[in-house]
C-alpha cells in the first residue's frame, strides 16, 4: 500500500468561536506548510500545536491523517466542498481510507520518520465550528469516515511532497473502521469488542473507552 501524500498542514491553537456561551481555543484551524520538509516529533508536527491536551495531541495522537477519497461522497451527499486541511488534518493522503487502513500498520515517510495507526478520530464540536456547519460532526460519524490517528514510532525529518509506504500490516488486527463503530455503535458484540481490545497498537484512551464496553456488553 501506497499513499499519496497531497499536503502537510500544521496550526497553532486560536480562538475559534464560541460554544455554550464560551470562547473555545483550538488548533483544529491548519495550513499546508509550504517548506520541502519538516520535523516529526514524538507528540507532534514542528509548528503544530493544540489547545486541549486531556483530549487531543499527545503520543498517540502525534499526526492526524485524512484520506482525499472521501472528498465526492461529502460534496455529493453533504454539500461539503473539501481541500486540504478541511477537517483539521495534519497529512492529507489519497490511496486508501478506514477499511483499507488497520490498527498497528506501520508507514514509512521518508527515509527517516515511521508512523503507527493508532486510533480512528472521534468527531467533536470543534470541527462544526470550524465548518459552521452543525450536523458534519454526525455525517462523519455515521458514515465511519473518520480519518485516522498516527503515533510517530521513529522521529525525523520527513518531507511534505511524495508518499508513504506501508512497512508492516497484520490483517488479522482491525480496520480503523471496525474500531471507530465498535466505540460508537449504541449495540456492540463481546466478540467485537475483544477483537479491537486485542491490537496491541490501539491507543490507550480508545482502549479503556472500549473495555467499559465491554464489561458492560458482558453484564447483559
Amino acid at each position: 500500500m501506497r499513499l499519496t501524500l497531497i499536503s502537510v498542514s500544521v496550526g497553532l491553537p486560536a480562538p475559534l468561536g464560541v460554544w455554550q456561551g464560551e470562547t473555545v481555543a483550538s488548533g483544529i484551524r491548519k495550513s499546508p506548510v509550504p517548506q520541502s520538509s519538516i520535523r516529526a516529533g514524538l507528540t507532534n508536527l514542528e509548528g503544530d500545536g493544540q489547545a486541549d491536551l486531556s483530549v487531543h495531541g499527545g503520543v498517540d495522537k502525534a499526526v492526524y491523517a485524512y484520506p482525499v477519497d472521501h472528498w465526492d461522497w461529502w460534496k455529493d451527499q453533504a454539500g461539503f466542498v473539501a481541500q486540504a486541511a478541511s477537517f483539521g488534518e495534519n497529512l492529507t493522503l489519497q490511496g486508501a481510507d478506514e477499511e483499507a487502513v488497520r490498527i498497528g500498520d506501520l508507514f514509512s515517510w521518508g527515509p527517516d520518520v515511521v508512523l503507527e495507526v493508532s486510533q480512528p478520530r472521534a468527531p467533536c464540536f470543534k470541527f462544526a465550528l470550524m465548518t459552521e456547519r452543525e450536523d458534519l460532526p454526525g455525517r462523519m460519524t455515521m458514515s465511519g469516515r473518520t480519518g485516522w490517528y498516527f503515533r510517530v514510532v521513529r522521529d525525523g525529518v520527513a518531507p511534505t511532497r511524495g508518499r508513504l509506504d506501508l512497512v508492516s500490516t497484520d490483517a488479522g488486527m482491525p480496520s480503523v473502521r471496525e474500531a471507530f463503530f465498535a466505540m460508537v455503535q449504541p449495540r456492540v458484540r463481546s466478540d467485537v469488542l475483544e477483537r479491537v481490545l486485542a491490537a496491541p497498537a490501539l491507543a490507550e484512551s480508545w482502549r479503556k473507552g472500549l473495555t467499559k464496553r465491554l464489561a458492560a456488553a458482558r453484564q447483559g
